[in-house]
Formats: structure tokens, sequence, C-alpha cells
């Protein structure tokens, strides 16, 4: 499978243009895209891993043409119907939606919790930390799921076959690997890489620049 939603570091995409942090949402439909977004969540159905992999599962074609929200409302109705909670024809409007899991709705009076409290992804693992802070890895040089063809990653393309540096461990977490795809936990070591700008581009605006990238130890091998 392509990855459209793997743009990091592309050219030809144009320029990306910063915008102002208020407001927040610019239509008014957007707020209610997160709010049920959040509240479909709280179903317990899926993981942020699985919703993620959702929306980069759309076809290259919708990717490109979807807003940001466009986007979220596609890959939710696709997890909707995979996971029974709504059928297509609900979903489609030529049905009445018949939900029964109205005891784990989310209400409002608990969303402030909900989101104080976050999903932690630190989990303990067999797996030994390979790598300190200082030390010189290089990431593979291919990007793609192991354990799934075409599947979820956390290691974007630009980064792949680049020589970096352990900056900071962050002890062990859940594979998104794995996790995106029912597969388990699969937690293992976790570390903040530093990478050289002219290690991950030709022509580097700023050759000094680093950037940081949270990595998997699976990620990562000993730099030669």
């Amino acid at each position: 499978m392509s990855r459209p939603h793997d743009m990091g570091g592309r050219f030809g995409d144009g320029a990306v243009i910063p915008e102002p942090e208020t407001p927040v949402f610019h239509i008014d439909w957007h707020p209610r895209a997160l709010a049920l977004t959040l509240a479909c969540g709280a179903l317990g159905k899926w993981n942020i891993d699985v919703s993620r992999h959702a929306r980069e599962s759309l076809s290259p074609t919708d990717y490109a043409r979807f807003s940001y929200y466009e986007k979220w409302m596609a890959g939710l109705a696709d997890l909707l119907a995979e996971t029974g909670l709504v059928s297509r024809e609900e979903l489609s409007g030529q049905a009445p939606v018949q939900s029964g899991t109205s005891d784990r709705m989310l209400t409002a009076d608990r969303v402030a919790g909900v989101l104080a409290t976050g999903g932690p992804a630190d989990r303990p693992s067999d797996i030994a930390q390979q790598f300190a802070p200082g030390d010189a890895v290089i990431t593979r040089r291919k990007n793609g799921n192991r354990l799934v063809d075409g599947g979820h990653t956390r290691l974007p393309a630009y980064a792949a076959g680049a020589r970096g540096r352990i900056l900071r461990f962050h002890g062990t977490h859940i594979l998104p690997d794995s996790s995106a795809h029912h597969l388990g936990d699969a937690a293992e070591p976790l570390y903040a890489v530093a990478f050289p700008a002219s290690e991950l581009w030709t022509h580097p605006e700023h050759p000094g620049d680093e950037v940081v990238l949270d990595l998997w130890q699976s990620y990562l091998e000993v730099a030669p």
C-alpha cells in the first residue's frame, strides 16, 4: 500500500503556512467532529494507534482531497462500521441508528476529566534497553511495518536509513506497529533520537539544525 500520509520532508507539496492559534476551529462543524471522535473513542473499541491507521488507510485520492477533520470523520466512519457499532446503512441514513452502548456514553461532565487523565502508553517490557544517551544509531533503511504489510509505523520515510544519536531514553512503551493491528502492546524501549538536518535532506536551509524523533528500539541499529 502506498503511504500518502507520510509527507514529512517531502518536496512538491507547497510551503507550510503557519496559522494563528486562535480561533482554534475555523468552521462550525470542526468542534463537533472532535467531540464525536472523543465520544466514540471512549466506547473502548479501538486505541489511538488503530484510529491513526484508519485515517492512513483512506484511499490516496480521498486522503489528498480531504481536509484535516474530513480525514478524521472518514476514518471514524470506517471504524464504526468495522466494529459493528454502526452499520453502513445507519451511517448512510438508510436505517435508524440502534446503539447498544449507552452505558459507556461520554457525557459532557466527564470530558474534562477524561482529557486530563489521557492515555499513558508506558508499559513493562521484557526487552532490554540497548542504547544509552550519546550512542550513535542508524534507522532501518526501509520504514515499513515488519509485522503487517502496509501497516502502521511511526518511523517516517524521510528518516529511514539516517544516522543520529540517542538523546534520551523514555522507558518502555507500546509499539504502534503492533498495537494498531490488534496484535498486543509489544512494548519495547523508546528513545528520543537527534538527527542533523544535513543527514535528512540534501540541501537543508540550516545544516546545523537538528530534528528530534521519538523512535522505538526495533527501528534502530548500532551505527557503524
